[in-house]
């Protein structure tokens, strides 16, 4: 709709892309509609935004003479002149490069070039219908500008009128256009009202599932220290069944003192036993020792 309408009424083709582009801002035909409209209507400024974004979207540069042309109608021939010279001059197809020239033969005139200005047109090949006479009327422009008036209207001075404006784009389309305005706005704001309450409804059911998460943590932690809690339980048990059993061992403690002073009693007693055998022993030898003495004497007295 909006291309149709920027022939007729390019104003309320610009509002219908600016529409469009609230709906689906993320689409490279829509914001190329919007460039355009934008130009259309001397928004230059918002053209180049748009295209550029164009132009990123889809990584095609064939609406490069109209950027470069937005940057003269924002008084910035310089910069036109440096898009024409890019890198992406060259992926062009002829009509867009020639477009792009007239657009460059304008930027010279604007910087007082005016030979220049006619040398960006006479590279062009030779050419037919209404690109020819653009060509043609972009020569003549060239001309007038550098001052030279007689031969700029000698070289329209053969080409219909209506020609020329057809070529320039400057006349109406012969089929009727009807326009049906289907934009609601209360529908738009219900759609709105509508996206919100779903983004708040979105919002409320992440609270509850962190508030769900939070009150898992606590049984968790809680189940933890109830298991801490038997777990001292069951130590104290095991100390006091232990306890008895300690008791018992300090209660045999007296018996066991007199069973070993019994036991070390005896062991004098027996130590008494042992010493008096040994005496006994030290005495016999000694008997036996003086026996023996006595019969030696005996045996050596009838030597005598």
């Amino acid at each position: 709709m909006a291309g149709r309408l920027l022939d007729v009424d390019p104003e309320l083709a610009y509002e219908h892309t600016l529409a469009a582009v609230r709906r689906g801002g993320r689409i490279d035909i829509v914001r190329e509609a919007a460039g355009i409209a934008a130009y259309r209507t001397g928004r230059y400024a918002e053209a180049l935004r748009e295209l550029r974004t164009v132009r990123r979207l889809n990584g095609s540069s064939e609406h490069l003479a109209i950027m470069a042309d937005a940057e003269r109608g924002l008084g910035r021939p310089e910069r036109a002149i440096a898009l024409a010279s890019s890198p992406e001059a060259d992926t062009l197809d002829p009509y867009s490069t020639v477009e792009l020239a007239i657009v460059v033969s304008g930027a010279r005139s604007d910087l007082g070039e005016h030979d220049a200005a006619l040398l960006a047109l006479e590279k062009l090949p030779t050419l037919k219908g209404d690109l020819a006479l653009r060509v043609l009327q972009a020569r003549a422009a060239a001309l007038e500008a550098a001052g030279r008036t007689a031969e700029a209207a000698a070289l329209l001075a053969d080409i219909d009128p209506d020609d020329l404006e057809r070529a320039a784009g400057n006349t109406e389309p012969e089929d009727d256009i009807v326009v049906y305005d289907v934009y609601d706005e209360e529908a738009d704001a219900e759609e709105a009202d509508a996206e919100e309450a779903d983004a708040e409804e979105a919002d409320a059911e992440e609270e509850d599932a962190e508030d769900v998460e939070d009150v898992e943590d606590v049984e968790d932690v809680e189940d933890v220290e109830d298991g801490d809690h038997l777990d001292d339980v069951d130590d104290a048990e095991v100390d006091h069944d232990a306890a008895p059993d300690a008791e018992g061992d300090q209660g045999d403690g007296p018996d066991d003192a007199a069973a070993d002073l019994d036991t070390r009693a005896h062991g004098d007693d027996d130590d008494d036993d042992d010493g008096a055998d040994v005496d006994e022993l030290t005495r016999g030898a000694d008997s036996v020792d003086g026996s023996a003495a006595q019969a030696d004497v005996e045996d050596e007295e009838p030597r005598s």
